[in-house]
């Protein structure tokens, strides 16, 4: 796919947030080349003025000034990449996130970074200078053809392991995200077996249809993965919700047993399903 790459100058970067377990958040970039199926950053499109649709575009964002981090409290924490993978490809190439972590070098709030990428590994020594920093990597299933179909310009299942097991030997906590979480189809338990000792925790939030990527996803699993559309079709139009109930529960077991720690946001955002 060819992508349009351009640069805008911002004056911050550093917004406040909405989200659960963040207070400020950072996007480096505008736009993803991702091309994930069910991505919910889409809404963002609507903020540029790009004609392209959305993961044909990237807009890197130049910051003219500094990072105002004079409201921010040491008990807050900062999220690189909400809306975007802040280690994108062309983050090799512009990297306005390697310049964001020099400036979260003295920073007392805790940093966390969300990724798909092993780019992350690159800025190794910035990490380590960053005193409360946890860097988690998004991945839903150890089937990496499952994985090509549903993001098929991120990562490998692979590469996303080896990049936790990087991190942690070099001392920099770590966290698994399975998300989103497809209903059936994430074999959670095989996942997380193979990153159980490389990670300090695991969380997990649900596939959450909405918009115009809700159909896209049904009949993606309609064609794909016919079998598991009685289960879809009994979540996301019938709208029973007993299923993430009894999963949560069984996350929970297996995570005891492995010693991993987990957090769980099946709950939030209240299964929007129209």
């Amino acid at each position: 796919m060819k992508i349009q790459v351009s640069v805008k100058e911002t004056k911050q970067m550093l917004t406040k947030s909405k989200l659960p377990d963040a207070d400020y958040v950072i996007n480096p970039y505008l736009g993803c080349t991702h091309g994930c199926i069910y991505c919910y950053a889409e809404f963002m499109r609507r903020f540029s003025q790009h004609a392209e649709p959305w993961g044909a575009f990237i807009e890197a964002k130049k910051c003219t000034t500094d990072l105002d981090l004079r409201k921010v409290l040491p008990t807050d924490t900062i999220l690189i990449g909400s809306v975007t993978d802040a280690y994108n490809p062309f983050e090799s190439k512009y990297c306005i996130t390697q310049s964001v972590l020099k400036q979260l070098s003295s920073c007392a709030a805790r940093v966390e970074i969300l990724t798909k990428s092993k780019l992350v590994c690159r800025d190794i020594d910035l990490l380590k200078r960053i005193s409360n920093i946890a860097v988690g990597v998004s991945l839903n299933t150890t089937d990496d053809l499952f994985r090509s179909k549903t993001e098929p310009y991120a990562a490998s299942v692979k590469d996303r392991i080896e990049t936790l097991k990087t991190l942690h030997s070099a001392g920099i906590s770590t966290y698994l995200f399975v998300a989103p979480f497809f209903p059936g189809l994430s074999d959670y338990e095989a996942l997380l077996e193979q990153v159980a000792g490389y990670v300090d925790y695991a969380c997990f939030e649900n596939l959450n249809l909405r918009g115009s990527y809700k159909a896209r996803v049904l009949s993606f699993i309609s064609q794909e993965y016919p079998e598991k559309a009685p289960l879809f079709e009994k979540i996301y139009h019938q709208k029973d919700l007993s299923y993430w109930n009894d999963l949560e529960q069984n996350i929970r077991q297996c995570c005891d047993m492995l010693h991993i720690p987990c957090r769980i946001y099946f709950h939030h955002g209240s299964f929007t399903t129209q």
